[in-house]
């Protein structure tokens, strides 16, 4: 078998030989960059087969995804019409596998799944190694979560347009195809007011969309909005306005700063200002005689110590906090002097709540966790602790690792186990019904220290540093009994 030119480079990096030509380099690139698309394509093969083999009934109910609607959540299919449902408790055993959560796992499947049986000549393409996965993959989301919902008629259409120029289409020339789908299938709900010629119509652009998971080092967030032209207008008179009024009290920040400063104001104090107007109740005011804003929770970690220079006989001891700290919200890093200038505001409310020592085991006799239990076990959690998942740990269960025995003091037996700190953990609920219903065991081998077993034997170690695989690489672990 002839070498490639990829292997001879590798060999000669590796052999310390640095005298290697553009031409080597270039074709080395090249060919890795085909075998990643080639892996990537495999996975989205095998990804198609793990969930061949676990249909709902194999395990429990489908899948889907929960998806925030008017103020509840709904639950959605992970890929389209026409494709095989997924039993729900096999794709954390590939999440795991992959190093990837049990969301990002169940995207990959319904991925797979819309281009096996919805987008086949996308699906044939990526095989043939003439379009990158990554590419079918957000076609394939696209097509998902179209709303209204393609049919299999109006996906397979997408595919064919999308198929014919080689997958080369970008996100507003794939938008135009979906919507023209929902034209040509008559997939809209009529609209009285709408233009029947224009298919833009049935597709609506407005959204508002914050980048939580891009925290640039000044402490922003990037903010991204389509909205509509009265609306925008409205929103830069105000923005205009705001700015003008920040110069006027003598700010000497640019432009664009105080029409962010602006956007902040007008998101604290609006929803106050109309309360105030509508005179319904009675609403707490400040020293300026407007109500206080909408109270927004944040909260806030730093490390404290005690100045050991400071004159305690004159004014009582000094506590000196560190000038970072942790926002538990999206596990932000925060500055001591962004929080300083939110506190400045007149109309921001704040609650210092009592310190609580990780380092301490709470416990009570009963089954049901006291709130400060429970907020001892967030802080120390932070996040579900089920191997590679991230939800806050605020807005998760607290489960009893080892399962607490209701008829355990009637019989006169100790309780195995008891409510308490070391026996407690941070579970979201899906993962909570993954742990109480399917063969996933975990055990805790220090305070916020966790191992997990698979079904299948895998093992993950959980810690305040995240998820780490602690299977020997390429030796199966038997299954536990």
């Amino acid at each position: 078998m002839s070498e490639s030119v990829a292997d001879r480079v590798a060999g000669r990096v590796a052999g310390g030989v640095e005298d290697l030509t553009a031409s080597d380099l270039l074709s080395a690139i090249r060919e890795r960059r085909a075998v990643e698309n080639q892996a990537a394509a495999d996975q989205l093969l095998l990804a198609a087969q793990w969930a061949d083999l676990h249909p709902p009934e194999s395990i429990h109910d489908a899948a889907s995804f929960s998806v925030p609607s008017a103020g509840h959540e709904h639950e959605e299919p992970i890929a389209g019409e026409g494709c095989p449902l997924v039993a729900e408790f096999c794709v954390a055993e590939l999440g795991g596998v992959l190093g990837v959560s049990t969301v990002a796992a169940k995207k990959l499947i319904g991925q797979a799944l819309e281009l096996r049986h919805r987008l086949p000549r996308l699906w044939a393409l990526v095989h043939a190694g003439r379009v990158p996965a990554w590419k079918a993959c957000s076609v394939a989301e696209t097509t998902i979560h179209s709303s209204p919902s393609l049919t299999r008629e109006a996906a397979g259409f997408v595919d064919s347009q999308v198929a014919a120029v080689a997958g080369k289409v970008g996100a507003a020339q794939l938008d135009r195809l979906v919507a023209e789908a929902i034209k040509r299938f008559d997939l809209a709900t009529p609209d009285p007011a709408a233009d029947p010629e224009d298919g833009w119509l049935h597709v609506d652009p407005r959204h508002v969309t914050i980048d939580t998971q891009e925290v640039h080092f000044a402490g922003t967030m990037r903010l991204e909005a389509e909205i509509d032209m009265a609306d925008a207008i409205d929103l830069d008179r105000v923005l205009a306005q705001g700015a003008a009024t920040q110069a006027a009290l003598g700010s000497t920040e640019s432009l664009n700063v105080r029409r962010a400063k602006a956007l902040g104001d007008l998101a604290r104090t609006q929803t106050a200002l109309d309360l105030h107007t509508t005179g319904a109740g009675t609403v707490a005011k400040t020293e300026d005689g407007l109500p206080v804003a909408r109270e927004v929770v944040l909260h806030a970690h730093f490390n404290a110590h005690f100045d050991d220079n400071f004159d305690a006989s004159t004014a009582g001891e000094q506590t000196v906090f560190g000038p970072t700290g942790r926002l538990e919200e999206r596990q932000r890093l925060v500055l001591l002097d962004q929080i300083k200038a939110w506190c400045a505001d007149s109309r921001t409310k704040v609650t210092i709540k009592p310190v609580i020592d990780l380092n301490a085991t709470l416990a009570t006799p009963a089954y049901e966790v006291p709130d400060r239990i429970r907020e001892q076990v967030v802080l120390r959690d932070k996040t579900c602790v089920f191997p590679w998942c991230t939800r806050p740990a605020r807005r998760c269960d607290v489960d009893h690792v080892i399962p607490h025995d209701p008829d355990a003091e009637a019989e006169g037996r100790p309780q195995p186990g008891p409510t308490q700190t070391d026996n407690l953990a941070a579970l979201c609920r899906g993962h909570h019904r993954l742990k109480t219903f399917t063969g996933w065991r975990y055990e805790m081998v220090a305070p916020g220290i966790y191992e997990w077993t698979s079904p299948h034997g895998h093992r993950y170690r959980r810690d305040r540093d995240g998820t780490t695989a602690i299977d020997p690489p390429g030796i199966p672990r038997p299954r536990r009994r």
